[in-house]
């Protein structure tokens, strides 16, 4: 795999032709962490010809440096708060500080449900095949948090895929899912924006849009 790839959507193709080739037992459904693993995940979906759905996982930071993941909070029906034990400790980030925080953090879930689904309910995963995309790994604290929501969701088999990871990282992720593609394994991996030309934020309304597409593409369920 050559790196850098050109953008998400160029990243999804790759991924999307590599999950083809895997002869994934159906239904299945693509599972894309907004906002960057969507672009991504639609161009996925539409290679499989598979519906997309989102999971809302909203990272917090350490005290003193807000891109280091401590934990993660994720939307569902019960919120579940998942702790990185040995970071949240080497940052003095304690309990009461990841508390608070993601009580910050689900209002922001709220907010992008409310935007992104506009009250569409979620997709029942239960007996299919959920494939979990991102646009890269680093820590992995966040896929963390949406590998166990998918299991409490009853999906059957579950799948990561994503373009980029660090190794060790996902070394560990696997242990959480049945199955893992990833396209470019870096040593050291550094930051995952760092594998693409074109990484810029993505927008609420760029994940509108393509959730709209996704949707007249999809088969019906």
């Amino acid at each position: 795999m050559v790196l850098p790839f050109a953008n998400r959507a160029m990243a999804g193709q790759l991924l999307g032709q590599r999950l083809a080739r895997e002869r994934l037992p159906g239904p299945l459904v693509v599972v894309a962490l907004p906002r960057g693993g969507v672009p991504v995940g639609a161009e996925v979906a539409r290679l499989l010809h598979a519906p997309l759905e989102l999971l809302i996982v909203r990272k917090i930071g350490a005290p003193w440096q807000r891109e280091l993941a401590v934990a993660a909070v994720v939307d569902g029906e019960s919120p579940e708060i998942v702790v990185d034990e040995e970071t949240s400790a080497a940052t003095g980030a304690d309990r009461a500080y990841i508390e608070r925080e993601a009580a910050v953090e689900l209002r922001e879930i709220e907010r992008r449900r409310q935007t992104y689904l506009r009250g569409r309910a979620p997709l029942d995963l239960a007996g299919s095949t959920a494939i979990l995309v991102d646009d890269g790994i680093a820590t992995g604290t966040t896929v963390r948090a949406a590998l166990k929501a998918l299991r409490r969701r009853h999906a059957l088999r579950v799948v990561l895929a994503v373009p980029v990871a660090a190794h060790e990282t996902l070394m560990a992720l696997r242990l959480l899912c049945d199955r893992s593609v990833c396209l470019a394994e870096p040593q050291p991996l550094r930051a995952v924006g760092l594998h693409y030309v074109d990484f810029h934020q993505v927008s609420d309304a760029e994940v509108v849009a393509a959730l709209d597409a996704a949707a007249l593409q999809a088969p019906a369920r």
